[in-house]
């Protein structure tokens, strides 16, 4: 049995309280249980309020307490928080009348007076034991931080991160929630004066099944699995003159770093988003520039090297799998033992082709969410990247494939080919030899590979993870697919997929 996790906070005043609790927001997510105890006025509902407003993204959010209706719910960005308070209640029996017996799942639960229903509160659970401390003054408080069960971690994180803070001398900034990806990683803003800087907090990716090859599906195809990763290609894209934020701050063993703030200006407009032709064209430029380099494949890293993986085959495959093992499925067209080898076969001969090519990094997700524009910069540093942890190495057609076939927004054929001209014009400048007609067909493959696995990734987002907001974006991936699919080269991989894959189903209009 895990021993919990305990630390002390001083808390002089309601801004020290929240800026604990924004804290705390930053580690949990749906599915936790916070308890909150302390005598009547010890601070419990100003504590939830704080915490639950820094997930709103909202200072003056109306956060009633709960006395008497006993549980509040609030619909909020990241997941559903529900506050309740438990001192009005005289049974535990009555848990189940109002909601909590048993506790909601993918919910964030926020209880106080948890000490009138004990035996109804789980194992896992942070508990903050709130207490008044007048000497600190008239409205000081003391909390005891306690981490029982799998969430001693948390609270251990919690105390790492607060020490993290102030030796970087940011304890008393203030925080602002940011929006998250589909990763454990999450962010928040930190003001100080006239500054803003990025805290990351970016924890050990927890192990997976071991469902290929013996390995978890993020080892198998190279995801990161802390922050070393990110330091280490952040640096080495800045060493190409490559806008990558600065990194001010690091605590490598825990994962938490603080950035330079790239601000929020992207590269695409309007409503539903478009590409601004302008950014897109210098985005491009930077993987023209990027891949006519002789790249290392060794990067240094806190006085030791990081060795960049390789986009090998069986990460490639790997990949693709998850469309047969997520998207088919959900399309009620599973394959048969026949139809899957023939899949495999046919993809392991089609990638020789873009495996035998020169190789660079591949960023991975070079695409709008992860693009920051820079209009106070020139050239292609007006490009700011961000998203980077996952780099590998491989062709050089993976990362245009992700620009100019962008997953999150609908990019315009005609574009597309304008800016696969505008690539190839640039590379050819460099090099003369540069074979044109080969790349495309690189860029086609590459193109149906990553296309491919997507439409899978976004059917296991929705049915693992509980995040059917992706699904919308695979009637673009299918649109971008038969594109591909349309090259010579792809012509048995197109009947095959005309035969096997049904297209995806139109969500619902909002």
């Amino acid at each position: 049995m895990t021993a919990p996790s305990t630390f002390s906070v001083a808390l002089h005043n309601e801004t020290a309280t929240a800026q604990l609790m924004a804290d705390l927001a930053l580690l949990v997510g749906s599915g936790d249980v916070i308890t909150l105890t302390g005598d009547l006025g010890a601070g419990k509902t100003a504590a939830a309020r704080a915490l639950i407003r820094y997930l709103a993204g909202d200072e003056v959010l109306e956060v009633p307490s709960p006395t008497f209706t006993l549980v509040q719910g609030y619909e909020l960005p990241p997941f559903p928080v529900l506050h309740a308070d438990l001192y009005r209640v005289e049974d535990e029996s009555e848990l189940e009348e109002i909601g909590l017996s048993p506790l909601p799942d993918a919910t964030l639960v926020l209880i106080e007076w948890p000490e009138r229903a004990p035996s109804a509160m789980p194992a896992d659970r942070i508990d903050i034991a709130l207490t008044h401390r007048p000497a600190l003054g008239s409205n000081a408080r003391a909390a005891d931080i306690t981490g029982h069960g799998k969430c001693a971690a948390q609270v251990a994180r919690l105390k790492a991160l607060r020490e993290f803070l102030d030796a970087s001398g940011y304890i008393d900034a203030t925080r602002r929630r940011m929006n998250g990806d589909a990763s454990t990683r999450s962010y928040a803003r930190l003001l100080r004066d006239d500054e803003i800087v990025i805290l990351m907090n970016f924890p050990q990716r927890p192990d997976g099944a071991a469902l290929y090859n013996g390995k978890s599906y993020s080892a198998a195809v190279h995801l990161a699995e802390n922050v070393r990763p990110f330091v280490a290609i952040d640096e080495g894209l800045r060493a190409q003159g490559i806008s990558a934020p600065a990194i001010h701050h690091s605590d490598l063993d825990h994962g938490f770093l603080i950035t330079e703030d790239f601000g929020g200006e992207g590269v695409i407009e309007g409503d539903p988003p478009r590409p601004i032709a302008e950014r897109y064209e210098a985005a491009t430029d930077v993987l023209a520039m990027l891949h006519g380099r002789a790249l290392p494949e060794t990067l240094p890293l806190d006085g030791q090297t990081y060795e960049i993986p390789l986009f090998d085959i069986e990460a490639l495959l790997t990949e693709i799998g998850l469309m047969p093992e997520w998207y088919l499925p959900d399309r009620n067209a599973p394959l048969s033992e026949a139809a899957r080898t023939e899949f495999f076969a046919m993809w392991r001969e089609l990638l020789k082709k873009p495996l035998a090519a020169p190789r660079t990094w591949i960023i991975r997700d070079y695409h709008s969410p992860n693009l920051i524009w820079l209009g106070n910069r020139s050239g292609i540093e007006r490009v700011g990247v961000i998203d980077f942890q996952d780099t590998v190495l491989g062709p050089q057609s993976y990362d245009v494939v992700s620009l100019l076939q962008d997953a999150r927004i609908d990019v315009p054929e005609t574009l597309e080919l304008t800016l696969l001209s505008r690539y190839i014009k640039s590379r050819r400048a460099q090099d003369t030899s540069f074979d044109a007609a080969g790349f495309a067909e690189l860029y086609a493959i590459m193109s149906a590979q990553r296309n491919t696995r997507l439409l899978g990734t976004f059917a296991r987002l929705n049915r693992r993870d509980g995040k059917p907001h992706y699904l919308r974006h695979q009637p673009r991936i299918w649109t971008y697919l038969q594109r591909s699919l349309a090259h010579p080269a792809l012509g048995a991989l197109r009947d095959w997929y005309l035969a096997n894959v049904p297209p995806p189903q139109r969500p619902p209009q909002a």
